[in-house]
């Protein structure tokens, strides 16, 4: 995220990290990822940390608003805590506060905080393409993931789209022009020319969901594309566990694997093979919810901003994708 959060300024953050027991020292703004608010702390001992700033409101899988969706969250990053604590090395978990919370409330009650150990190394980027050696790696890990116990807190995942009303409504809306700020307008009109389509694959969708078998319900990371695997010498972590959740494998899988040689190496490690119409359940419902929550966000009110044009651009991309 480019833009920093609204109404969150470093004595907010300063006073939210005393729950740490950091005191104040410096603060440099990380454009990294999208979603979420990210700082790097270096307190007065001279310990650095990596910082995050959830805006609640955006976290519609986590819960329905912001107190459900804090509580949501925060069972996400217990159980990335809890995770780590059973030997997962590769699970960048969250630090308990003194009080032993995972997660604190700002005072505007629309944004959380949570706290990491800083990790030096180099992540890749969402879309990028890996070799065979580095996918086999996060196959690796996510093995090793699914045939771990799941913790106590872990949140369960449903397959349906969660999104899915604000789209159909936004797709029974295009008769009249949209106003919630520049990009309204644009993405109305793109909804118009390929509507049909949309409607296709949204039927797509529901057949494979009657049909698509999966396996067994494991621990899943849910996002464990290239930007959120971080590269440090030999070591390969997993980061921004937000999205963790009890599911079938190939909600991580379908993100991962390319070939018929990356799935017999994670059947191999995991001891159990990856159901093709669950992988395609999986691919259809990560384009069909990012179309949903950007035109969500552009039917809302906004601004043009480097972070709404990159949300534009994606958006089109991703639409012209589904309906070719």
């Amino acid at each position: 995220m480019h833009e920093l959060p609204e109404d969150v300024g470093e004595p907010d953050l300063w006073s939210a990290l005393a729950a740490w027991g950091l005191a104040p020292g410096r603060l440099t703004y990380a454009a990294v990822g999208f979603g979420d608010y990210h700082w790097q702390a270096l307190d007065t001992e001279g310990r650095h940390w990596f910082v995050t700033v959830a805006d609640l409101t955006a976290k519609a899988y986590c819960g329905p608003d912001a107190p459900a969706a804090y509580a949501g969250l925060e069972r996400a990053m217990d159980t990335a805590a809890a995770l780590r604590a059973s030997g997962l090395d590769f699970v960048v978990a969250p630090e308990p506060a003194a009080d032993g919370r995972t997660l604190h409330p700002l005072p505007d009650g629309r944004h959380a905080v949570s706290v990491f150990p800083f990790e030096a190394g180099t992540a890749g980027d969402f879309g990028e393409v890996l070799s065979a050696a580095e996918r086999g790696r996060v196959l690796d890990l996510l093995a090793a993931l699914h045939r771990t116990a799941p913790p106590a807190a872990i949140p369960a995942h449903r397959p349906e789209l969660p999104s899915r009303p604000g789209l159909e409504a936004a797709l029974g809306a295009l008769a009249r022009p949209w106003s919630g700020g520049p990009y309204a307008e644009p993405a109305r009109e793109l909804l118009a020319a390929h509507g049909a389509g949309l409607r296709r694959r949204l039927a797509e969708f529901d057949r494979l969901a009657a049909t698509a078998a999966g396996g067994a319900p494991v621990v899943t990371h849910g996002e464990p594309h290239p930007g959120n695997v971080l590269r440090t010498g030999e070591r390969r972590l997993l980061v921004d566990w937000d999205t963790v959740a009890l599911a079938v494998p190939e909600r991580d899988l379908w993100l991962v694997a390319e070939t018929a040689e990356d799935l017999a190496r994670y059947a191999d490690a995991a001891g159990r093979a990856a159901d093709p119409a669950a992988l395609a359940l999986y691919r259809l419902r990560w384009a069909l919810d990012d179309v949903a929550l950007s035109i969500a966000e552009f039917r809302g009110p906004h601004a043009r901003t480097r972070d709404t044009a990159v949300s534009w651009s994606a958006l089109s991309g991703t639409v012209e994708s589904l309906t070719a």
